[in-house]
């Protein structure tokens, strides 16, 4: 059963997801697969992440993204990461910001884990058809 802020939380993904992007997969599509796993799992995803932190209006929606992308590489959950790098650019985050959120987190979780985020920040620019050239981006 849907709780009310797991609601909250899956009405604020689909609005942060929802642009020219949004067919770089199919987030809600995505939460209700992992049902399947867990049945709490995606309400954690959605709850958590969308839930709270994108449903306080005392950061901007970029500052928003930058903690949740930060807290989701110290986790090490990188399907849940890739989800908040294509926020990050659907609410005009570069990829310099994002980098730089990353490497600021070096000495709190170890290079491994930033390494991996890097990759998918990598990812998520190929599958929006971007390329990591300087200039480009």
């Amino acid at each position: 059963m849907a709780t009310d802020r797991y609601q909250r939380g899956l009405d604020r993904m689909m609005e942060l997801v929802s642009t020219e992007h949004s067919n770089t997969f199919d987030h809600a599509k995505l939460v209700e697969s992992y049902q399947a796993l867990d049945s709490e799992l995606g309400d954690y995803i959605v709850s958590f992440a969308f839930g709270d932190i994108y449903s306080r209006d005392s950061l901007t929606q970029q500052e928003q993204t930058m903690v949740t992308i930060s807290t989701l590489a110290a986790l090490g959950t990188e399907v849940q990461l890739k989800l908040h790098i294509n926020v990050g650019f659907n609410v005009g985050l570069t990829k310099e910001k994002i980098v730089g959120a990353l490497i600021q987190c070096i000495p709190y979780i170890g290079f491994p884990r930033v390494l991996n985020g890097l990759t998918l920040v990598k990812d998520v620019m190929a599958e929006r058809g971007r390329t990591s050239e300087a200039g480009t981006d």
